[in-house]
């Protein structure tokens, strides 16, 4: 029950990411987004997902690294429209 609790979360807190990598994609502009809040963001990512994979916990794996993954889209963009 708690997997499947954790799963629902995941979930919710990783498609929030959508919006944002469709509004870059189609403006290819990254100018209000903060560089330096994705890379922290994604540094804690990265440590919840090694935290999951530490607790055996699938829930906390998927939606941290899908996320992570996400977030780092959004750096890659970030870097390489350079409007920082």
């Amino acid at each position: 029950m708690l997997e499947v609790l954790g799963m629902c979360a995941g979930v919710c807190t990783t498609i929030s990411f959508v919006p944002q990598i469709k509004k870059v994609w189609q403006t290819k502009s990254t100018k209000d987004i903060s560089m330096h809040m994705y890379i922290i963001y994604s540094s804690g990512l990265l440590l919840w997902t090694i935290y999951g994979f530490l607790i055996g916990s699938i829930s906390l794996i998927l939606a941290n690294f899908i996320t992570m993954i996400f977030a780092l889209c959004i750096l890659v963009m970030k870097l390489r429209w350079k409007d920082i």
